[in-house]
């Protein structure tokens, strides 16, 4: 049987899910509010225990990936992902579950070739593109600056 890309576009579209966008959004905004309510809260309590303000941040960023971590680990987050969406994506929660899932995927072949080999297959772009935009913004930033 050969259908055209049109006829089989019309096809999928008829028999496809519908995606309840709205809801949707209203999930993601909801736990992504929630992270950084959470973060702020870190901040606040770290501050109030004697932190400056700018080690209470740092303190309530690594308090954020250990817990993110955790939660992938024990396959909470997982669940929060799947109702939430792209609410679980704030960069920092996202990042620590980019890290973190696909070690315990590879874990079966081995600490070198498994977890080693493969725990920043999803993060490694991201921290190599960062740093080479980082490194590309600073020598722009630097050639405008050199004449003033």
């Amino acid at each position: 049987m050969n259908i055209s890309n049109e006829e089989y576009k019309k096809f999928a579209d008829k028999s496809a899910k519908k995606s309840p966008c709205a809801k949707n959004c209203v999930h993601a905004f909801l736990v992504g509010g929630l992270i950084c309510t959470i973060g702020e809260l870190l901040g606040t309590l770290y501050g109030a225990l004697g932190a400056e303000k700018e080690d209470a941040a740092i303190y309530a960023s690594i308090t954020l990936v250990f817990l993110a971590a955790l939660l992938t680990g024990i396959g909470v987050f997982d669940r929060i992902a799947k109702w939430a969406g792209a609410g679980t994506l704030v960069p920092i929660t996202g990042f620590a579950n980019s890290v973190v899932s696909p070690a315990i995927d590879n874990k079966a072949e081995g600490w070198v070739l498994g977890v080693g080999a493969k725990i920043f297959t999803i993060a490694g772009p991201v921290i190599l593109y960062g740093i080479l935009t980082g490194a590309a913004y600073g020598v722009i930033y630097w050639l405008f600056t050199l004449g003033g």
